[in-house]
């Protein structure tokens, strides 16, 4: 792991095209903002990880044919 201080204004690059900028920090919290190309998904980690268990779980469940027809006959 690469652990960097910043200040606020400043930035971080990852790569040529993401930019992730210190906007301020208040009350022990760290405000950032995040320039990247727009075809990149950005979430933050609790969001990611919710959505990664629902595609886990969706992909466990058993496909019954006849709810499969009657979702296309419609």
């Amino acid at each position: 792991m690469l652990v960097l201080s910043r200040k606020s204004n400043e930035s971080i690059m990852i790569g040529k095209d993401i930019e992730i900028k210190i906007l301020g920090i208040e009350d022990g919290k760290v405000k950032l903002g995040i320039e990247a190309p727009k075809d990149l998904e950005i979430y933050r980690k609790e969001i990611y990880l919710q959505i990664e268990e629902e595609n886990i779980n969706a992909s466990k469940q058993k496909l019954d044919l006849n709810n499969l027809k009657d979702i296309f006959t419609k």
